[in-house]
């Protein structure tokens, strides 16, 4: 069900960080439960929760871990309420058991995950865009998931907000890929009188599971439903049938039907400067922030150069300009060793990158360098 809702903060302008935002638009599209453990560069969404849920009505707790943190979130939600978590690489890496659980059990959540350089504690305090494949793949077997990448403040409040959106209308956990220059940049942002949110559909009589690519509802714990919630193969009402290889094919075909089938309405990008460009920049995140800027100063030099933003990055948004990439020059530009860059591999073997992994920003003047010497 889809309604409208007042915001929770007065409309207007606000000088924000970005981890706050994320907190606020979490409040704002009906947050009322967050478990998590506190761990650079995400500790700020969790310390704003903390004092913000208590005046919403809503629970927090700190857990031992991030495993316990996930736990708890699923629990939440089958209570009934809109629940989430944050954190970085190495906690991320701790909760995908639970999130593979989510998934299979068709649980919404939302995982915040600010990114730093890894692997393992690596350099805690500085940005990186490293957990691109971990998210889509880290946990086993065969599913779709929905990662979103903001690249602003304003972005990180109403992305979050579309988290739960996507994560309640899809049952399935969403993912914020955000960084710890997006995290921790202060920037204005709007808020709308109103925002759009949507609510679970509920109904004890119909199964609430497997519905063969359409989603099924999904009542609480108290609500009169005979709930059955097994991480192992399933049937429709969640009874167990983990020798079946009937139930197992129709339940992991309906895991990814169900996001495969709606894909036209997941996915979110951003085009610049592309209709007569020569070069194709794609970027996402913070480093899409100096993409669009190198491409700006690029073109005032008559160079063509253009911008493609994915903003979900999973499902992939690359496949919508699929054709484009088969025919420009491509440039892929990310703070890793090359992880979205396979999915532009698909259309296009040739392409040229720029990868950084020294816990810096990439510059928009590293960015019309590298243009400009090709």
């Amino acid at each position: 069900m889809i309604r409208k809702v007042k915001s929770l903060l007065s409309p207007g302008k606000y000088f924000l960080q970005g981890n706050i935002a994320c907190a606020e638009g979490a409040l704002a599209a009906g947050c009322r439960f967050y478990a998590g453990y506190p761990i650079t560069p995400s500790s700020e969404i969790m310390e704003h929760m903390a004092r913000r849920l208590k005046e919403v009505n809503g629970y927090f707790i700190q857990m031992e871990d991030e495993i316990a943190s996930i736990c708890s979130v699923i629990g939440a939600s089958w209570s009934g309420i809109k629940a989430m978590t944050a954190t970085s690489g190495p906690g991320f890496t701790l909760m995908l058991e639970g999130i593979g659980y989510a998934i299979m059990t068709e649980t919404p959540c939302v995982i915040v995950d600010i990114q730093r350089q890894g692997p393992a504690t690596g350099q805690a305090t500085r940005p990186s865009q490293g957990d691109i494949m971990q998210a889509r793949w880290g946990a086993s077997g065969d599913y779709q998931i929905i990662a979103l990448a903001p690249w602003s403040v304003e972005e990180m409040y109403y992305l979050t907000i579309e988290a739960f959106n996507l994560s309640e209308r899809f049952r399935v956990p969403v993912i914020i890929l955000s960084d710890e220059i997006i995290a921790h940049l202060k920037e204005t942002l709007t808020i709308k009188e109103e925002i759009i949110i949507y609510e679970r559909e509920k109904d004890i009589n119909r199964p609430p599971f497997l519905g063969d690519g359409k989603i099924p509802p999904m009542p609480s714990f108290g609500e009169g439903a005979n709930l059955l919630i097994t991480g192992s193969t399933h049937n429709e009402w969640g009874v167990r049938k983990a020798f079946d290889p009937i139930s197992q094919e129709k339940l992991s075909s309906h895991l990814i039907k169900k996001i495969k089938n709606y894909e036209e309405e997941i996915l979110k990008y951003e085009e610049y400067f592309i209709n007569d460009c020569e070069y194709l920049i794609i970027a996402f995140g913070s480093v899409a922030r100096s993409a669009l800027k190198a491409v700006q100063m690029l073109r005032k030099e008559n160079i063509k150069v253009g911008l493609f933003r994915p903003i979900t990055i999973w499902p992939s948004s690359i496949r919508k300009i699929k054709d484009l990439i088969r025919e420009k020059n491509v440039i892929l530009c990310e703070m890793n060793q090359g992880q979205l860059i396979e999915e532009v591999k698909k259309y296009k073997e040739e392409i040229f990158s720029l990868f950084k992994t020294r816990g810096e920003a990439i510059y928009p003047y590293e960015i019309y360098n590298f243009v400009k010497n090709l």
